[in-house]
Formats: C-alpha cells, structure tokens, sequence
C-alpha cells in the first residue's frame, strides 16, 4: 500500500502559476439576436428543458440536464442538421462542485453554425455514450475517461487510450500532481527492468525543464565537451570552439571565431 498523501492543493504548488492572471470575459447574447440560431434554440427548448442558453462567440451555447443528452444530440443530427461531432470533453470541478462539466461542439455543414451543448455530471456518475449518433465520439471519449475520469456507459470499448491500463488515476484531474506521483516516477522503471532496478536507475525526472549540465550522458556544454559519460563534477575543462570539422569543406570558406560579428540591430 503507497502512502497516503493529500493532493488537495497540489497543483497550487506549481512554479510557474501566475496568480495575478484573469482570464478574459467573453461577452454573451441572447439566441435571439441570430434568425437560425433562433429557430434552433426554439425546436430544443420545445422539445427539451433548457437551463440557460446564449450565443458565445459565434456559437450557440446551451445548457441541459446530463439525462437529456443523448435526446438533444438525437434531435441535433436528425432534425436540426448538425451533422458533425467536433469535439467533446470536460472540466473538472470535484472540490468545487462535486463533479465535472461536459461539453458537445457539434457543425452544421449545411447552416455553417455550431452549437455547443453542455450539462454537469456528478461525481460517481455515468453519461451516456454518444458513439451510436457519431462514431467520431469513441476516442474522445476515452480520453476524457483516461485523462478525467469521466466515466461513460454504452461505449464499446471503454478503456484508456494514452496512459497504461494499469495507470494509477487520471492525469487531468486538478489533484494530480503536475510532474506525477509516486508510481508516475517509478512506472517505467519497475516495467522494463524490474523494481530491483530502483536502485541502480533511479526514479524518473518529471520535469522537462531540468537540466544536469554534470550529466554528460545526456548534457554537452559548448567550449566544455568532453567524452560520453566522464565526471566533471571536480574540473570541467575549456575546449576551443569550432564551427565545423578540421579537415573544412573546399566549397566553404572556414568560419573562424575570432573574425564572427555580432549585430547591435538589426541593419
């Protein structure tokens, strides 16, 4: 059993967050300042109970119960002439309200509008699969499983699509910390050469950032090469840089250092 850690603050922790970002305002309008979206808004409210609805940059926007969804997309394709899932996914608000949100992009080729259907889906809680209306929905909708945890019912082959089957929780999730855990940082490891391998390799460098200039299996500083795999941790010596072989090029005049300009502006 790993140890318990709480990962309620965690990506909080980040270095790079910028806690004085806001992010921008989209203005929102009513549907009916658009004649189609007008007409549209009106077949699915009739039809179906709308919690909210708006035109958001260009698209229409409209917010349902998650256990009308697959009604609304039916009425979408075959009435309303949508034709084309875009995308789908969520966003997850499990601290804050229990549960994600999940959105619909869908294209009218026909009427050159989209609409955006979106409904809330409670933790715990199933949605249902949209592949029997748009085959288009089998992979995003295991990578919204995969990466969230969104869980979805009548798929046909609802399992992970990016991560390893046997991977511990959903990368996506606001609680996964953003350079992994402790099974991120040992998984490769334990998989390929064993755990009695720890030892020797070491657990995994998460971070894309980290640079060991000392490491020179994987790090060569310029005008301070040396061979593969050498300690320079106690002296690290100065070579002469050259920018191409000894021998040159006959075609190429030989690029000397010291004969290198470097402009003030541009010219």
């Amino acid at each position: 059993m790993r140890e318990y850690k709480n990962r309620q603050d965690v990506q909080r922790k980040s270095y790079f967050s910028d806690r004085f970002f806001v992010g921008p305002i989209v203005p929102r309008k009513n549907p009916n300042e658009d004649d189609i979206f007008t007409k549209d808004f009106e077949e699915i409210n009739y039809s179906i109970h709308v919690k909210e609805a708006y035109i958001e940059h260009t698209h229409l926007v409209v917010i349902i119960d998650k256990s009308f969804l697959t009604a609304c997309v039916k009425l979408l394709k075959d009435t309303l002439e949508y034709d084309m899932l875009m995308e789908l996914s969520a966003i997850e608000y499990l601290a804050s309200k229990g549960g994600y949100e999940l959105f619909y992009e869908f294209l009218s080729l026909t009427k050159h509008k989209r609409i955006r259907i979106k409904c809330f889906l409670p933790k715990d809680e199933y949605i249902d699969s949209l592949t029997p209306f748009f085959a288009s929905a089998n992979w995003s909708e295991r990578e919204m499983y995969d990466m969230l945890g969104v869980k979805v019912t009548g798929h046909p082959n609802m399992k992970r699509i990016i991560m390893p089957d046997d991977w511990y929780d959903h990368p996506l999730k606001k609680t996964y910390p953003l350079q992994g855990d402790e099974a991120a940082s040992w998984y490769e490891v334990d998989k390929i050469f064993g755990k009695e391998a720890r030892d020797i390799i070491g657990p995994e460098q998460r971070d894309p950032a980290a640079i060991d200039r000392y490491d020179t299996t994987r790090f060569a500083r310029l005008g301070h090469e040396v061979p593969f795999n050498t300690d320079i941790s106690q002296f690290e010596p100065e070579t002469s840089i050259s920018y191409e072989e000894e021998e040159g090029n006959t075609l190429v005049k030989k690029l000397k250092p010291e004969e290198s300009v470097v402009l003030k502006r541009r010219r």
